[in-house]
């Protein structure tokens, strides 16, 4: 009734949140039909490159997660690539300055 309201439709809390207590959350973001996504970003290493590492592994996790859904996960990571080069060499958005402030 007083806290803050939660979302129903944000994911669970992953496994390794409950179990590590070193473990933090570095990134969040929030899709709306018709909307910029809304980013959360925590720099987690002293090495931006890092960000790379684990992009990948997102986009390799998310193709895998469309194959649970009976697609193609190589077709499925060739077109998140595709769409990545394409948004690398042309961006459609900016960084939104007044999203909430990283830590």
């Amino acid at each position: 009734m007083f806290g803050k309201k939660t979302n129903s439709n944000a994911l669970a809390v992953p496994l390794i949140a409950d179990q590590n207590t070193s473990a933090v959350e570095i990134l969040r973001v929030w899709a709306a039909p018709g909307s910029p996504q809304q980013i959360t970003i925590r720099t987690a290493w002293r090495d931006p490159g890092a960000w790379g590492l684990m992009l990948v592994d997102v986009a390799r996790q998310v193709a895998s997660a469309y194959a649970q859904e009976g697609q193609d996960p190589q077709l499925a990571l060739a077109r998140i690539r595709a769409l990545f080069d394409a948004e690398w060499e042309k961006s459609t958005d900016s960084p939104n300055k007044a999203q909430e402030p990283t830590t």
